[in-house]
């Protein structure tokens, strides 16, 4: 049995009706009513079904291209899909294993506990008595995925030559983005991958735990792991135990982010449950993120400046991350980062914000290409997400004051960094001889080929404008030559009766070069109006 497939035409259409809806609702209502289009565009992405719902998700993550109210819409995007057929999923482990879930499992439930866009879940039982989940990807979901990014594409390519503004937003390099990451969450084996790297790093935690891989059951389409249950953590805002849940979760990420490096991406309150015996449990783990030594030193270091205000090492922390990327104006820059520290300091206590300070600190670097790496992008949402999830929990709690309470663990993270770039003073020395040496030699070397004359090679930067500018001028009087030796030639060919007629005694040829004329002169005239110089 085998699920059904829709033509690569049919789904075509299918995307490109759905985008000229879009299209139409906001020319209409983008002046009128645009608080609407958020919510028209969750709907039009929903009825597009898996590949769009993911692409939306992902997209939520681009806070430095979206308005708060779309990134909020897209955050809580949900595909409403029921489950495969229960022979369709024993296929599929059938398939990935070798052998029928009769005999892999004592106990297979044909008929899922839960059904998502991407897979279902099915209840298992190992025959060591083991309780376990069956997480099946769905058949033809990633055929789909493929075909729609493909077709997404193409949408793209053929709005760019009619729509110019679009190429600001760089569509073509975030539908690549996007569909790297959607891609690698829908691969059962990328999700198992993940839980392991994730399980040694939250291996001797009090407090936290998380389903374990049951191996060697693991492929693109199939993964099982151990069950676990509990109560959604939100259930318990407000009350002691949420206060003890608030403080697992912070102490948990704050072990992940700065001791070891790598940490869940998506911890809001769906993916995060209170089990029986006190411990908070993890689940879904498509996507992590990961921090190496020298970000995880810069973050700390951030945090260590904050309770002194200290906007030099803020900035420089920032420069480390890759938030902001040199050459900056210090001055203009401290000043604005200390701007940022004095109205955070303002606050109170229970509203003070990590995640907003790095992101209102990584929006200072911006401009109209500004794209922010993925992976901060990544770290910038998880913090949010943490944050949000902790104050729900407890309404009271005092971010920067636990971030105080836990000093050493920012002090060893530092002295972790510093003790790991340290060498002995002689093989520094020598390294830095070595590196002399070399230098000297590349000069010499290029004073004897350039007649004695070592040469020099020089970077300008900050003329990225000044080299746009005269990029797009070129462009212009390249146009515009060519529009007027197409006006010469439709007037020679006029002039002189050559070629076959139309419309009585009009010559073919010259209504052509006219046409094209008059084309290249309606763009290049409204090339110039967008710019607003003539």
């Amino acid at each position: 049995m085998r699920p059904p497939r829709i033509s690569s035409l049919r789904r075509g259409i299918q995307i490109v009706v759905a985008a000229l809806g879009f299209g139409l609702a906001w020319w209409r209502l983008r002046k009128t009513t645009p608080s609407v289009l958020a919510e028209r565009l969750r709907e039009t992405l929903e009825g597009l079904g898996t590949t769009f719902v993911k692409l939306g998700q992902g997209l939520s993550l681009r806070r430095d291209m979206l308005p708060d109210a779309y990134r909020v819409v897209l955050e809580d995007l949900h595909n409403r899909v029921p489950p495969f057929s229960s022979q369709l999923a024993e296929a599929a482990i059938k398939d990935a294993f070798g052998q029928p879930a009769a005999t892999l499992f004592a106990r297979f439930d044909a008929i899922p506990f839960a059904a998502a866009s991407v897979a279902q879940v099915h209840r298992a039982r190992t025959h060591d008595g083991q309780e376990a989940v069956v997480k099946v990807r769905r058949p033809g979901v990633v055929s789909q995925v493929k075909t729609d990014l493909l077709l997404l594409r193409l949408l793209v390519r053929i709005l760019l030559p009619v729509w110019p503004q679009l190429r600001r937003q760089q569509p073509l390099a975030l539908i690549d983005e996007l569909g790297m990451q959607l891609l690698a969450e829908i691969d059962l084996d990328h999700e198992a991958r993940n839980m392991r790297r994730l399980q040694s790093a939250i291996a001797g935690l009090p407090g936290v735990m998380m389903p374990r891989v049951v191996e060697p059951y693991v492929s693109p389409n199939v993964l099982v792991q151990e069950y676990s249950s509990g109560g959604v953590v939100t259930d318990f805002a407000g009350s002691d135990r949420g206060r003890a849940i608030a403080d697992q979760l912070f102490n948990a990420y704050l072990h992940l982010l700065f001791v070891r490096g790598v940490y869940h991406a998506d911890p809001h309150p769906g993916n995060l449950f209170a089990m029986a015996d006190g411990r908070l449990c993890l689940h879904d783990f498509g996507s992590i993120g990961y921090l190496d030594p020298k970000a995880r030193l810069a973050l700390a270091r951030m945090i260590a400046a904050v309770p002194y205000a200290d906007a030099d090492e803020v900035l420089d922390s920032a420069l480390l991350l890759g938030f902001i990327v040199a050459p900056v104006d210090r001055r203009e820059y401290t000043r604005a980062i200390g701007e940022i520290l004095d109205k955070l300091e303002s606050l109170p206590v229970t509203e003070w914000s990590l995640a907003e300070m790095v992101w209102r600190i990584s929006r200072l670097g911006g401009g109209e290409r500004f794209r922010l790496p993925r992976h901060l992008l990544v770290l910038i949402r998880t913090l949010f997400l943490v944050e949000n999830t902790i104050r729900q929990l407890d309404p009271e709690f005092n971010l920067l004051g636990s971030f105080e309470l836990h000093r050493e663990t920012l002090a060893a993270s530092l002295s972790k960094e510093a003790a790991r770039s340290r060498r002995p003073v002689a093989e520094r020395a020598a390294r830095t001889a070595d590196s002399l040496s070399t230098i000297a030699s590349e000069l010499l070397r290029s004073a004897m080929v350039d007649d004695g004359r070592p040469s020099l090679t020089m970077y300008h930067r900050g003329l990225e404008a000044l080299q746009a500018n005269i990029s797009r001028t070129g462009n212009r009087l390249s146009v515009a030559l060519i529009t007027l030796g197409l006006y010469l030639a439709g007037s020679l060919l006029m002039q002189h009766s050559i070629g076959p007629r139309i419309w009585g005694d009009m010559p073919l040829f010259a209504v052509v070069a006219y046409l094209l004329a008059l084309l290249l002169s309606l763009r290049l005239v409204l090339a110039i109006s967008r710019s607003g110089h003539l």
